[in-house]
């Protein structure tokens, strides 16, 4: 054979490697897009026996208020037995700072992240959280999902107050009855929850002079600020405090049930979404998609509701009077004026 055959074989045998090696290639890229990715074909059992084998532990990051994990924690920790949630909660503004920090110093420490949606766009924006579309969020409406988080239930802004406090001939009956000189000196409020302002401005009121000079009038009864809508109820519960302004209406019914003097108005409120998010190169990757997705099916938003949260499955209704008969609701799209919506409420209310 002359050198010119040989040299013709084995560039011939050369292209056809390369040729196989492309072909296997695209075929590869083509099972990629149609199969699901791993862990999301599995189901929840298969993905539990998978949960075991990371340790055992989740790292759940939540404004979860604790008489609510309660009651909810340990029936996913039951369902899925060998699985302990190592549950860490503050507010959701020093959650996400956490996991920035820790973030910037090289570790990923958290599985999950249940915060407002707000937040949960904030620590996306600095790359914290995975890319997923859970299978059980399908029957969601496209609202109440996105591409890296799932409505993990529904926060009813409203107001409440202290039956001691407050004699029933008092009890207001709308938004409209705290602008009365009678409140002055009696009201609480959560610093961050601009919603109020953007809510009012664009679906009560639907106009931003309305809402501004709405909010100006209660302002000027002298309303004080505490972070932490569990530490609001408490000051009402104690009789620390006569009215709130801007707490959850999820807190009452539980607290309500144990004797506590309180009551709370469903005739108007403002409603937010909480939303779950796995953290990207979480210590427990399959923990984190087994504790969402339980999280999202209508098994887990059942124990949501049975836990005093308010689901957001649009097939699960909540088990106590929770939801408000006229709702105010901020969207995804109301998140993008949250900046200016903020520096107003800020200037309404003198805050920093």
């Amino acid at each position: 054979m002359n050198q010119y055959s040989v040299g013709g074989l084995l560039s011939m045998f050369f292209f056809r490697r390369l040729y196989l090696r492309s072909v296997i290639g695209l075929a590869a890229l083509a099972l990629g897009l149609i199969l699901p990715p791993f862990g999301l074909a599995q189901s929840l059992d298969e993905l539990h026996k998978l949960a075991i084998k990371e340790g055992g532990t989740l790292a759940f990051y939540a404004t979860l208020a604790q008489v609510n994990a309660e009651k909810i924690l340990p029936v996913f920790e039951k369902r899925f037995p060998g699985i302990k949630i190592n549950h860490v909660d503050a507010t959701s503004d020093k959650l996400v700072a956490r996991a920035v920090t820790e973030a910037r110093g090289g570790k990923t420490l958290a599985d999950v992240l249940q915060v407002p949606l707000e937040n949960v766009t904030q620590a996306h924006d600095q790359g914290l959280l995975l890319e997923t579309v859970l299978p059980e969020a399908a029957e969601y409406p496209a609202g109440l999902k996105g591409a890296f988080w799932t409505s993990s239930d529904l926060q009813y802004f409203i107001a409440a107050w202290n039956t001691g406090l407050v004699k029933k001939e008092e009890e207001p009956k709308t938004y409209d009855d705290f602008i009365n000189p009678r409140w002055k000196g009696r009201l609480i409020a959560e610093p961050r929850d601009l919603e109020m302002l953007l809510a009012f401005a664009k679906y009560k009121f639907k106009s931003d002079e309305k809402a501004i000079d709405y909010w100006k009038k209660v302002a000027a009864n002298n309303v004080e600020f505490h972070k932490g809508h569990s530490q609001l109820a408490e000051l009402l519960v104690a009789g620390q405090a006569a009215v709130c302004l801007t707490c959850y209406s999820h807190h009452y019914p539980s607290r309500i049930k144990k004797g506590a003097p309180v009551n709370y108005m469903l005739s108007e409120g403002v409603a937010s979404i909480n939303a779950t998010a796995i953290f990207k190169g979480a210590p427990h990757p399959n923990t984190a998609l087994l504790f969402s997705r339980w999280m999202a099916s209508q098994e887990g938003q059942k124990v949501m509701s049975q836990g005093g949260r308010n689901p957001a499955h649009p097939k699960v209704e909540p088990t106590d009077k929770t939801r408000t008969d006229k709702t105010y609701f901020i969207t995804a799209t109301d998140l993008k004026e949250f900046p200016k919506y903020d520096k107003i409420w800020k200037e309404i209310f003198k805050l920093r």
